[in-house]
């Protein structure tokens, strides 16, 4: 959006939704007790910390950094799993989506919120808070979930004289494909791929398109903030920036390195936060409700997860948790906890290749296919090799101070067993005692289900054929690995490649890949 690929119609489109905005949150442990304000929370799609204020090279984020520049930048903020509907659940409630019954990304039997527990918008509608949300998407694996049945309105103009109000709004341009910037292209000599990406021409091209995209979504965060000041509400409104989850590649979204988990994080609160803040304590999406409530002056029915982000606990803070359960029909579980300078992964499924099917990754990954070709080929470094192997371990223990890309596996390894010991007795903790973790069951791993090696050369053909033979919403898809022969994946590179060399000004459309290798 609002860049010179689009249309003056759909310019139009997106100025009148800007006709949408959203505040809301109460203070809390500052200054003087302010009136309520306004909150607007920002969330863009699947994208991590990469903007110019975090020190990613190549890009160019004014927008984003002017916020930051105006309040508090975080530096280690995680959400609690890396995939969207699961991640708003969470976020829609203050809760690990475990614990309420919404780990599985696509849920396919929604259930009503358990433990009496409300969503957000609705205590802040009993506090007295015209709630909007200005985008379409909810993305929430219980019930209600509806747009309509969540929030009140579409946009905060919709509210009473004087009322406060809560608004979110959900910017999607980062979730692929991604439109190129032709006000700013991004030379690939300019970027720097971390080193479980080959790096190939092809490889940072395709990085370097979807931080163009990034730099076309900052410019809908200025025209946000931009509505917020001439509504004479910027002084007024707390605003939270944030992204649902971690970056839309290989080893990002849908897994729990850094580069699925960790994300932006920046609020701003005029009179109430002082600007210029960077902080390193490690927070959570979660906090953002606890201190949303909190400055509204509301005391939830049941206690959240999250901490008060304006307290006095989060200093305190020694870890994060985050979980991955079922992706779709892609059946795979893993949780895991981290420390400022730890993480220990626990694979509950350690025989499924990472890289195992998924027909979403293959039809909009195009790196993907860049790095199985180079893998069947052998031309890959262990490092990178490491992830497209047929099983993973069942834990993996990273020291993030001398390994920040996590690459380095020191589970079991003696000098740091101590730390692993130490790692999984919290993390087990957490599992029993705060998120009542169910595991996994006989059927979702799909123990003797599928025949040992796979009889087609592609696994969505072999699911294509058997259709009426399995029930693959019970046992998920066969993890078989890979999930290709190297001919498809050369083919399957080759449509990708002229996409992703188009030039900025291209009207070029993604290409259809079909996933059975057709």
């Amino acid at each position: 959006m609002l860049n010179a690929e689009c249309s003056a119609a759909s310019s139009s489109i997106w100025q009148l939704w800007l006709a949408v905005c959203w505040c809301l949150i109460p203070t809390i442990g500052v200054a003087a007790e302010p009136e309520r304000p306004n909150i607007l929370w920002i969330t863009i799609e699947d994208w991590s910390p990469d903007l110019s204020c975090y020190g990613t090279p190549g890009i160019a984020t004014p927008h984003v950094d002017q916020l930051a520049s105006e309040g508090i930048r975080y530096n280690w903020a995680f959400t609690t799993s890396p995939v969207c509907s699961t991640s708003r659940s969470a976020m829609m409630t203050g809760f690990h989506q475990n614990y309420i019954g919404a780990q599985n990304h696509r849920e396919y039997d929604k259930q009503p919120l358990p433990h009496g527990i409300r969503p957000i918008p609705h205590l802040l509608q009993d506090a007295g808070y015209f709630t909007a949300l200005l985008s379409s998407k909810t993305d929430c694996n219980f019930t209600p979930d509806r747009r309509d049945e969540l929030f009140m309105g579409r946009d905060w103009r919709q509210r009473e004289a004087d009322q406060p109000f809560f608004a979110r709004v959900t910017l999607s341009g980062t979730h692929r494909s991604w439109n190129r910037d032709p006000q700013r292209p991004i030379s690939t000599a300019d970027v720097r791929l971390p080193p479980y990406y080959p790096d190939t021409e092809f490889c940072r091209r395709d990085w370097a398109n979807g931080l163009e995209q990034m730099q076309l979504v900052d410019r809908q965060v200025g025209d946000l903030l931009q509505r917020l000041e001439d509504e004479g509400l910027a002084d007024s409104t707390l605003v939270f920036f944030i992204g649902d989850h971690g970056r839309c590649h290989i080893r990002g979204k849908q897994f729990l390195y850094d580069g699925g988990i960790r994300i932006p994080m920046i609020m701003r609160w005029p009179g109430q936060v002082a600007p210029g803040q960077v902080n390193d304590d490690l927070v959570s999406s979660l906090d953002i409700c606890a201190t949303v409530l909190a400055a509204a002056g509301i005391r939830p029915p049941v206690p959240l997860h999250g901490e008060n982000l304006l307290g006095n606990s989060l200093s305190r803070r020694k870890y994060v948790f985050a979980a991955r359960d079922r992706m779709g029909d892609t059946h795979d579980a893993m949780r895991a906890i981290r420390s400022k300078r730890y993480k220990l992964i626990h694979n509950l499924m350690p025989e499924r290749a990472y890289c195992q099917y998924s027909g979403y990754k293959e039809t909009a990954y195009p790196m993907l296919a860049e790095i199985n070709v180079l893998n069947l080929q052998g031309k890959l470094t262990p490092e990178q090799a490491a992830f497209l192997a047929p099983s993973k371990p069942e834990f993996e223990l990273f020291d993030l101070h001398q390994d920040p890309h996590e690459v380095h596996n020191l589970a079991g390894q003696p000098a740091y067993s101590e730390i692993q010991a130490e790692l999984l007795g919290e993390l087990d903790r957490w599992r029993s005692e705060v998120i009542h973790d169910q595991g996994i069951s006989r059927d979702f791993r799909a123990v003797g289900v599928f025949p040992e090696q796979p009889p087609t050369t592609s696994v969505a053909e072999w699911v294509a054929q058997h259709q009426n033979d399995y029930d693959f919403k019970t046992v998920g898809l066969p993890g078989w690995f890979p999930t290709r022969s190297l001919d498809d994946w050369l083919r399957v590179r080759k449509i990708w490649e002229p996409y992703v060399f188009r030039d900025p000004a291209s009207q070029m459309k993604r290409p259809a890949i079909d996933p059975r290798g057709k």
